[in-house]
């Protein structure tokens, strides 16, 4: 006789779509004791719940998710894209505006790097999208020490191995010099951590400013440094194939621009790349 599933998704996912935290990281927080399910703390995520079920996480309760929201955040040099930062660094989701909800980050620009930083309410489009087989193209403005002949540049184009890490072919146009230093577009599909920044090193070249202006086909066009854009609504089921109408369409949001000091002026950051495609308040808890 064939067991019938639970009803129900696991709560971890549960918790994920309600955008309280990734998936993994809702899974240390059960483990940690931080989750009850109808009263009853619940230290294991082997367990399925249903929208009956009263969840409550660090002593607040969970209530349905909302539908799937996406927005596009400039993100200056300086600030971590962390939750949390063991080093009591300004985070990204510090420095979001006041009617921010709940959000998470689309993958990560180390604390040096600037530009295109994608947030979401649903912890199901965050992995979705972080996933190498989508592969959408990340497009960035690298600004380099010096200069960099066609030979090294082919190395990258072919794929290089950094350390024992294989990174995919890249696309790398050389752009212009300018006085010391030398401008990039490089594009790349997996987005491992500072790849770029790895990979121009076994270059023996430096890299002192890197912005990311595209995301697929999400692009940082002339967003200011800090602020805010949300993705409308057709745009969102168009790119991701939602089927279900989102809310925001009929309440468009306009930029929300922080002041920040930042040096946003650097070329790439306020146009978008011709003919090409791309690719909170508080973060999670």
């Amino acid at each position: 006789m064939t067991d019938t599933p639970p009803d129900g998704d696991r709560i971890a996912k549960v918790l994920s779509r309600a955008g309280i935290a990734s998936r993994r990281d809702a899974e240390r927080m059960i483990e940690e004791g931080r989750v009850s399910v109808n009263g009853k703390t619940i230290t294991s995520p082997a367990l399925n719940v249903t929208e009956r079920d009263r969840i409550v996480v660090d002593g607040k309760p969970v209530g349905q998710p909302e539908a799937a929201r996406l927005w596009l955040y400039h993100k200056p040099a300086g600030l971590v894209t962390s939750a949390k930062d063991e080093k009591d660094r300004q985070t990204v989701f510090d420095a979001m505006p006041d009617d921010m909800p709940r959000v998470m980050s689309v993958g990560r620009l180390d604390i040096n790097s600037e530009g295109l930083l994608l947030l979401t309410n649903d912890g199901g489009i965050k992995r979705r999208l972080e996933l190498p087989s989508t592969g959408w193209l990340r497009r960035y403005r690298v600004r380099i020490n010096g200069s960099v002949s066609e030979a090294r540049l082919d190395e990258l184009r072919k794929g290089i191995t950094v350390d024992g890490i294989k990174y995919q072919p890249m696309i790398v146009t050389f752009d212009r010099q300018q006085g010391a230093n030398a401008w990039l577009t490089i594009s790349i599909r997996e987005g491992k951590n500072r790849e770029i920044r790895r990979a121009m090193e076994a270059v023996n070249t430096t890299v002192n400013r890197l912005i990311r202006v595209s995301y697929g086909p999400f692009q940082l066009g002339k967003l200011e440094a800090g602020a805010v854009e949300e993705v409308k609504g057709r745009v969102l089921r168009e790119q991701l194939g939602l089927e279900t109408p989102a809310p925001q369409e009929a309440r468009p949001r306009k930029p929300v621009t922080r002041v920040m000091k930042s040096d946003a002026s650097g070329p790439g950051t306020a146009r978008k790349p011709a003919g090409k495609p791309g690719a909170p308040k508080r973060g999670p808890r």
